[in-house]
């Protein structure tokens, strides 16, 4: 009998990332690539999608059947998930029309947001959304480029978002899971049917230009022979629908049950919280999970990774020198004397909107502060106020969670890019008076991916989502110093207070 294996292969913001598993759910291989994000005017943030997702996915795919000598055969189900809430068209031969516009980080449409809740009201956008629109919606998008682009919009067959693509070159077939369709697309999907609402889809796009909406583990459609000649997998290899990054990365922490919290440490962060039921807040985000039957409270920040990769390229250049020419990492000789920084970076609170702002405050003209600079402060407290920033905007939205009733947290798992730096983890853990726990694997999303797959094909051991807690191993836990979260409480005050105070400067700029 022939072993099985699942392969699960995850498009982010900067990078790629696959993993080979079997039936344990131990790692037989695994594989990166990296890509560049594109940023040609202010709120404008694109990927090439032939080149930056369908490509890596291919050069993944082949890397991993080559590091682990796996007959493609025994590959018996494959999942894929990429950047949520992204825009793009394509033809009816899959190609893109244009670069893809990216998930909230991109908010070229806030005329459209206006548009729309003019037309369409407050109160109704409120009840859809239980919140304003904001940039990680897709319908203003599928506006914007009406509006500005009418030559592509002309010549659209379909609307996707990133996961939607890379299974449709696959399998040639056009899916987007419920969590995803459903919350980004929202309203143009009935929330009780899955299907389009023609009136609601008709100031926006046609009922058929989008994708069909099925669960996040469900067949989608299976490796084409064009597929399987560029990935190295072999036709009619089943391929699940797919979901979005920070949706199969909380599935892999083990988000399948209320108060199971994920923070994902990435180019920006994104918080997901299961929860009983919806939770209304104008400033953060909510949605039926990809967990039947479970809810979550979402919240997104625009920097965390990019943040600190712009510390290494424009105040660490010698870090990054030094790497080049054989030395350590550049983000570990950065971390040099900021653990010798006190708490609060000696009186230096950094805002981190370096790219605008998602939850909680929805502006993409929000700047980045540093506040409280003197002659005293060198470049290691400028880092460390960075990083305790994010740890900031982190128990922010935490704060934010927990005020509403009936919602708890009983378990934070950190994962991403960000869980390599453990001061970075006990300063989130000291700003949040929480134990911050990273999973033993975290390889991040693509093994969510791989673990939905055997899900999807009900290979033994994975009856349901309940089932995958069993193969979630834990890493190592953070726990907070008290006597720091005490001292925190001052700094964490002057940041929730610092956006208010320098907003309209901040507008002020933008114009």
């Amino acid at each position: 009998m022939s072993k099985a294996y699942f392969m699960g292969i995850d498009t982010g913001t900067n990078s790629s990332k696959g993993v080979l598993i079997d039936s344990e759910c131990n790692i037989i291989a695994t594989h990166a690539t990296e890509h560049a994000m594109t940023n040609p005017k202010p709120n404008h943030f694109e990927h090439d999608a032939d080149k930056d997702w369908w490509g890596d996915f291919c050069t993944i795919s082949r890397a991993l059947l080559e590091k682990s000598g796996v007959d493609p055969k025994d590959v018996k189900a494959v999942g894929a998930s990429a950047l949520g809430a992204d825009c793009l068209p394509v033809d009816e031969q899959c190609r893109p029309l244009r670069k893809a516009i990216l998930y909230g980080i991109d908010a070229r449409a806030t005329d459209e947001m206006a548009q729309l809740t003019e037309m369409y009201g407050e109160e109704q956008i409120k009840k859809w959304y239980g919140r304003p629109l904001c940039s990680s919606d897709v319908m203003p998008k599928i506006l914007w480029i009406k509006n500005k682009e009418p030559e592509v919009y002309a010549k659209a067959y379909k609307f996707l978002t990133g996961s939607s693509f890379i299974t449709a070159k696959l399998t040639g077939e056009y899916v987007v899971d419920r969590f995803l369709g459903l919350a980004s697309f929202n309203p143009l999907y009935d929330q009780e049917t899955w299907q389009p609402v023609p009136e609601l889809c008709a100031p926006i796009c046609r009922p058929d230009q989008l994708a069909v909406v099925k669960e996040a583990n469900d067949i989608a459609g299976y490796v084409t022979a064009q597929a399987a000649a560029e990935t190295g997998l072999a036709e009619g290899t089943p391929v699940i629908t797919g979901t979005d990054d920070s949706g199969a990365e909380a599935i892999s922490t083990g988000v399948v049950e209320p108060g199971k919290m994920m923070v994902q440490f990435g180019s920006s962060i994104y918080m997901i919280l299961g929860t009983k039921e919806l939770v209304d807040d104008d400033r953060l985000w909510r949605e039926q999970f990809i967990v039947p039957g479970l809810c979550d409270i979402s919240a997104g920040t625009n920097a965390a990774g990019s943040l600190t990769k712009w510390y290494r390229d424009t105040v660490f250049p010698d870090a990054l020198a030094l790497e080049k020419s054989g030395g350590p990492d550049a983000y570990e000789t950065m971390m040099q004397g900021v653990e010798d920084v006190p708490v609060g970076s000696d009186g230096l609170v950094t805002l981190p909107y370096f790219a605008g702002e998602r939850t909680p405050i929805n502006d993409p003209d929000a700047k980045g502060v540093l506040f409280g600079l003197t002659l005293a402060h060198t470049r290691a407290h400028m880092y460390r106020s960075a990083l305790e920033a994010v740890g900031y905007s982190v128990n922010q939205q935490i704060k934010l969670m927990e005020s509403h009733d009936n919602v708890v947290i009983d378990q934070i798992f950190a994962v991403g890019g960000g869980v390599k730096n453990p001061a970075w983890m006990q300063i989130v853990a000291d700003i949040t008076g929480k134990t911050i726990s990273t999973p033993a694997v975290t390889v991040g999303a693509s093994f969510g991916d791989a673990m939905m797959a055997a899900l999807g094909v009900h290979y033994d051991g994975f009856e349901n989502f309940a089932s995958l807690t069993k193969f979630i191993k834990p890493g190592k836990s953070y726990e907070p110093n008290m006597e720091n979260h005490e001292k925190y409480k001052k700094f964490q005050s002057i940041y929730d207070r610092l956006y208010e105070a320098t907003k309209d400067l901040a507008h002020e700029l933008s114009e």
